[in-house]
């Protein structure tokens, strides 16, 4: 299974593609950090993340995109461009027919490192270790997303099945269905 990853931002936006399957080496594909200006427009800052997803996305032909579920922070215009940037993201995984999962970073931190609330230093470790990677992928959003795509590889494969069996039996629910994991939709 090949995976995105996205740590979505609007200045930064960590993209990583992970290719793999539960019990099996993972294998690294491609990791960049889509950026925008922060004094440009909203929309032109949007469209050049959307810009490089799709590239990414093109590039790699992923099988799902797993995306950070946006979480309440006191900061709401970093809430909001998050969000933003989700949309963006959830849009281009649609417009290809791709599954899209929403990981929270508790759950991603607990998959990769065994602990819920792991550091970011932890985080880009273990993502090093697990790819084979001599140092962390940097800067931290390449790491996070590179362990959103590893989180989906290990557990979404689980959901996708759950999926497939479901529309199988045809109770309704389809491949395409934007689900959280343990939802179906």
């Amino acid at each position: 299974m090949r995976v995105l990853g996205v740590d979505p931002g609007l200045t930064r936006c960590g993209l990583g593609v992970v290719d793999g399957a539960p019990g099996r080496r993972l294998t690294l594909v491609e990791v960049s950090v889509a950026r925008s200006a922060p004094d440009a427009p909203l929309e032109q800052r949007l469209l050049a993340i959307e810009t490089a997803v799709n590239a990414v996305l093109d590039a790699t032909e992923p099988d799902a995109v797993a995306v950070e579920r946006v979480f309440s922070q006191h900061n709401l215009r970093t809430v909001m461009g998050v969000a933003q940037v989700s949309g963006v993201v959830l849009a281009a995984a649609a417009r290809r027919g791709l599954p899209v999962a929403l990981h929270t970073p508790s759950e991603v931190k607990a998959a990769v490192t065994g602990h819920g609330r792991a550091d970011k230093a932890q985080v880009g470790s273990m993502v090093a270790r697990l790819l084979g990677l001599t140092e962390a992928p940097k800067p931290a959003d390449a790491a996070d997303a590179l362990a959103l795509a590893i989180c989906h590889v290990w557990r979404g494969s689980a959901q996708s099945r759950l999926l497939d069996a479901v529309a199988a039996s045809g109770q309704g629910a389809t491949r395409g269905a934007v689900a959280a994991p343990g939802r179906l939709r």
